[in-house]
């Protein structure tokens, strides 16, 4: 697949510099034409009979292993989610900390992992980036922290944090899985985004579980259990399915199947050169928080407030994000980016 081929796939880039990934994908043809398929399914033959329901389990199915193979992991330590945010619940509350408990986090973290870690009963250490290993003392109990930060686009380097503290590591994924590498199960929790940089329906994500049998089930969906009595005792399900957090209508399980098949082999590279080239001509004309060598986000500091011009950037058709309460802009640069999407940026802030 070359390059255009790969960015003929999403329309709206016939029309606008897309730069926004790290808060929505752009949505591709085939994904939108496989939920449309999926509805008109549903529209003519309704949503209810046996194989109605066997049909969209082998769909659960089929996305979970394309989930693991994404995240370099077994389907069986894959759980389906709606959000980053729901698999961060989920293993704060499985994991039973109190008050004698810490967790240490980054300062640049987003509330979809501050608030669950917010309303556990441990006390909640948060220290900058470089700071987190220092940070780490015998009450201890977990490291929470991004792979890559919502605001600076920097990597948190949780592999090293893991390898250099041996405590266990609950990564929020939302800003790396789909466009940097990512070997899941590195880590002990994983949880992911799938409409970001997957580029995926709305709702959907997942959250990687190394050891499902290490943590308790907190939150039980209907796929928690494999039978159950009539007092709500039951049996767990084998592997991380039993996190599962509820049903998936067909639409988004056919549109997000359909959307982990765009991507091309040759994406993690291409993303981290036009990321570095985005970087080095911002950093031209103004002051850039996201360091060399990163990939995916490049954050910088306007000349001007950061909400009115990012406004007026979208007038123009360049789609940017601001990140509020620190006037800055972020610009997410996703494998379809041009140079010439780069550019209308560059003008646009002239």
């Amino acid at each position: 697949m070359t390059f255009e081929e790969a960015r003929a796939a999403f329309p709206v880039l016939e029309h606008r510099a897309y730069l926004n990934a790290g808060t929505n994908g752009p949505l591709a043809r085939a994904t939108v034409e496989a939920m449309l398929a999926e509805q008109l399914l549903d529209l003519a033959q309704g949503r209810g009979g046996e194989p109605y329901f066997s049909r969209l389990l082998e769909m659960r199915d089929e996305v979970r292993a394309k989930l693991a193979a994404t995240l370099s992991v077994e389907p069986a330590q894959v759980s389906l989610t709606r959000s980053t945010t729901e698999g961060c619940n989920l293993v704060l509350a499985g994991l039973d900390l109190g008050p004698e408990d810490e967790v240490v986090t980054s300062d640049v973290e987003h509330f979809g992992l501050l608030g669950a870690l917010a309303v556990s009963k441990a006390r909640v250490v948060a220290v900058p980036p470089e700071e987190i290993v220092a940070a780490v003392t015998e009450r201890t109990r977990l490291i929470a922290i991004s792979h890559v930060s919502w605001v600076t686009g920097n990597s948190l380097e949780p592999e090293r944090v893991k390898a250099e503290t041996g405590m266990p590591i609950l990564v929020d994924g939302a800003q790396s899985v789909g466009v940097i590498p990512v070997e899941a199960g590195t880590y002990d929790f994983y949880a992911v985004s799938c409409q970001k940089w997957l580029c995926g329906p709305d709702a959907t994500g997942a959250l990687v579980v190394a050891d499902p049998e290490g943590l308790r089930i907190a939150l039980p969906s209907y796929f928690a259990q494999a039978e159950h009595q009539p007092d709500g005792s039951f049996v767990p399900r084998e592997g991380a399915e039993r996190f599962d957090t509820g049903w998936i209508g067909g639409s988004s399980l056919a549109g997000l199947s359909a959307a982990l098949d765009v991507a091309p082999d040759w994406r993690f590279g291409r993303a981290g050169e036009i990321a570095a080239r985005c970087r080095r001509s911002l950093a031209e004309r103004f002051e850039v928080v996201t360091k060399p060598d990163q990939a995916g986000l490049v954050t910088f500091r306007p000349a001007g407030d950061a909400e009115e011009i990012v406004a007026r950037l979208r007038e123009l058709g360049v789609i940017v994000r601001f990140i509020p309460g620190r006037d800055l802009i972020r610009v997410s640069c996703g494998y379809w980016t041009s140079e010439d999407d780069i550019e209308r940026l560059l003008a646009g802030l002239s």
